[in-house]
């Protein structure tokens, strides 16, 4: 699935440099002061030890997949190989319509199969191979949104899961000062402090997520209009370069076809001279 392992491997790192900043910011605000490491301690902690921690993880592990799979797949060179319309344009221009199509066919990226699909139905006119395209490029559409969509999710679920755990930290403060007798002060603190980091892990991840969804949605829309148009354009070359061509008539021919009027009018005028 991925083309290039080094690129691969260099945006996976880029995605876990947030995960990292954390513990390395636990250990740098630790050396500089108590206070400063308070909130990368705090958050650490809730991340570790606690259930809606796990689930944040979790999610972030996964909205890191999927920015690099999209980054790898929702691409103008993935979607459109240049090598293979360059080959395309070069089979109409010598007229090699079959060599094209076993091409395409044999292709598995975007452009290929709408391509494929427009060229199935060229032979029963233009407009025939119009709507096969915009039906195909529909279905292709609908299933790469599908998955641009789950970035979206995680931007919703982020801090919904978040205001899970805001409610369940709140309800175990409640419960200590209910429980009758002294509240024990750390207790109190620690379900306010899980409440409060569930509430910033869950935005910082919304964050993330809803810039994310906005530029891959963005960029597939403007992707998959070029396909269209490129398609549209190669079709319409393919058409009309499959079609016979007139061939024009001989000027001795012409010559000839004018000339019988005339002789017919000469024969009609040379009697009357006569008489």
């Amino acid at each position: 699935m991925f083309c290039n392992s080094q690129s691969f491997r260099r945006v996976l790192q880029a995605g876990l440099a947030g995960l990292v900043w954390l513990l390395a910011s636990s250990v740098a605000s630790a050396a500089e002061g108590k206070s400063g490491g308070d909130l990368a301690s705090s958050v650490i902690h809730f991340l570790f030890t606690s259930v809606t921690g796990y689930v944040l993880i979790g999610i972030y592990f996964f909205f890191v997949g999927m920015m690099v799979w999209l980054l790898m797949d929702v691409r103008g060179g993935a979607m459109m190989p240049p090598d293979l319309v360059e080959m395309i344009e070069d089979a109409i221009a010598k007229r090699q319509f079959r060599q094209a199509f076993e091409t395409v066919k044999a292709e598995s990226s975007f452009f290929a199969r709408v391509m494929t699909a427009g060229m199935t139905r060229l032979q029963h006119g233009l407009e025939e191979a119009r709507d096969a395209v915009h039906a195909m490029l529909d279905n292709l559409r609908s299933k790469k949104k599908g998955f641009v969509g789950y970035i979206a999710i995680v931007g919703t679920l982020g801090p919904l899961i978040g205001l899970v755990g805001t409610v369940s930290g709140m309800i175990q403060s409640f419960a200590e000062l209910g429980g009758g007798g002294t509240p024990d002060p750390a207790k109190l603190a620690d379900g306010i402090s899980h409440a409060l980091n569930a509430t910033l892990v869950g935005i910082f991840l919304s964050c993330l997520a809803i810039p994310a969804y906005t530029f891959f949605n963005n960029r597939l829309d403007r992707i998959i209009n070029d396909i269209s148009l490129m398609v549209d354009d190669l079709l319409v070359q393919m058409y009309f370069a499959s079609k016979p061509q007139a061939t024009p008539p001989r000027a001795g021919a012409t010559a000839s076809t004018d000339q019988r009027p005339a002789e017919a009018a000469a024969s009609q005028v040379q009697p009357r001279a006569q008489g």
